[in-house]
C-alpha cells in the first residue's frame, strides 16, 4: 500500500514542552516503520510522526519497546530522535526510551539523545541486573538518581510486565519518588492487582508522581483504577480516540469513556494477546491499512504474522473505525 499524503492542516504555533510532575495525559508510543529488509523506512517515519503530532497528544515517546528500540543500534536510536524532533518541531514534548546494560552506558547514550532533541526519558530497567527478586530499593533509587543528575531532564520509570522484573511497588516507588526529576511511572505490569497497588502507593506519597498505564489490554479500566493517563503503544494508532477516552474518564464522564473503549478494546486485546511479542507486527499491519506506513515488516529475529491474522485485523480495524 502506498503511504498517503499527510492531511492538510493549518500551521500550528510552536509551544514549549511541559513535562511536569505529576505527569498526566496520554503519551503516544509509536511503532518503527521498516522496509522488507528490516532497515528503517525514514519516509514513512516522517509521515507517521507528523500524523501523530498534529493530534497533540500530551507527549510522544520514541525509541520505546513498541518501536523495537532494543533491536536498534545506538546510532539508529540517535538518528530516530533527530528525525522525530525535526518533524515534530516543538508541537508536543518528545520523550525517548533510554536503553542500556549499565548506568554509565545509559548516561553516555542519553547525552547523545539530548543533543538529538530528547526532552525527557523513559528509563528502561537494565537487564539482566534488574532481573529477579528482591531488588534493593536503594539500587532502584541510585540508578535513576544517577541518570537524573547526569542528564538533567524529566524521567519516567518503566514497570515491565509482571514477572519480567523488577516489580516497582512499595518501598521502590517511595525511592523513585524521592528523585525530583521523576515525573511518572509507566505501569505496564498487565496485572490489575499490581496496578491498583501501585496507584494506591503513589497517591499516598507526600509528593506524588504520575502513574501512566502501559497495559494495552485494559487501558480504560486502569484509568478508572486511578491512573493519570497512559504511555501506550496502542496510542500509536488510536491517538485522538484514546485522548478523548482519557479526558472523559478523568472528568467523570464514565459512560462516554466506556463507549469509546468498547469500540477499541477488541482490537487492543487481539493485538496484545499471546504471544505478546507479536503486538508489533499486528499493530504495524493496522498502520499499513491506515496508510501511515508502507510495510508491516519487523526486524529479525521477529517474524511476521499469517494472512489469517491480517484479515482479522482488517475486520477489527473497520469495526473500531480506524480504517
Amino acid at each position: 500500500m502506498t503511504v498517503l499524503t499527510a492531511p492538510a492542516r493549518a500551521p500550528a504555533p510552536i509551544r514549549k514542552a511541559v513535562l511536569a510532575r505529576p505527569f498526566k495525559g496520554v503519551i503516544s508510543a509509536p511503532f518503527m516503520p521498516m522496509q522488507g529488509d528490516g532497515e528503517i523506512d525514514w519516509a514513512s517515519l516522517r509521515h507517521y510522526m507528523d500524523w501523530i503530532a498534529v493530534q497533540y497528544p500530551s507527549a510522544i515517546a520514541v525509541n520505546m519497546d513498541a518501536a523495537e528500540a532494543p533491536a536498534l543500534s545506538n546510532a539508529e536510536r540517535v538518528e530516530v530522535m533527530r528525525v522525530c524532533a525535526e518533524v515534530v518541531a516543538g508541537r508536543v514534548p518528545l520523550i525517548c526510551g533510554l536503553i542500556g546494560g549499565s548506568t554509565d552506558q545509559m548516561i553516555a547514550h542519553g547525552r547523545d539523545l539530548v543533543v538529538a532533541g530528547a526532552e525527557g526519558f523513559c528509563v528502561f530497567p537494565p537487564f539482566p541486573v534488574f532481573m529477579g527478586a528482591p531488588i534493593p530499593p536503594e539500587m532502584i533509587r541510585r540508578f535513576h538518581a544517577d541518570i537524573a543528575d547526569a542528564l538533567g531532564l524529566p524521567l519516567i520509570a518503566f514497570q515491565f510486565p509482571r514477572g519480567w522484573g523488577p516489580d516497582y511497588s512499595g518501598e521502590m516507588l517511595d525511592a523513585l519518588a524521592s528523585i525530583p526529576q521523576v515525573i511518572a511511572i509507566k505501569e505496564s505490569s498487565f496485572d490489575a492487582n499490581q496496578t491498583i497497588q501501585s496507584v494506591q502507593s503513589v497517591k499516598a506519597l507526600p509528593d506524588p508522581i504520575g502513574i501512566l498505564t502501559g497495559s494495552d489490554t485494559f487501558i480504560y479500566e486502569a484509568i478508572l483504577m486511578g491512573c493519570d493517563g497512559a504511555l501506550i503503544g496502542f496510542a500509536g494508532t488510536a491517538v485522538a480516540e484514546l485522548m478523548a477516552m482519557n479526558e472523559a474518564a478523568q472528568n467523570g464522564d464514565a459512560q462516554k469513556g466506556r463507549e469509546i473503549w468498547e469500540r477499541l478494546a477488541p482490537i487492543a486485546r487481539y493485538c496484545w494477546r499471546a504471544p505478546i511479542r507479536d503486538f508489533r507486527p499486528r499493530m504495524k499491519e493496522i498502520l499499513r491499512l491506515q496508510g501511515l506506513i508502507a510495510d508491516g515488516a519487523v526486524r529479525r529475529p521477529q517474524l511476521g504474522i499469517p494472512d489469517a491474522e491480517k484479515r482479522e485485523l482488517a475486520r477489527l480495524a473497520r469495526a473500531a473505525g480506524l480504517i
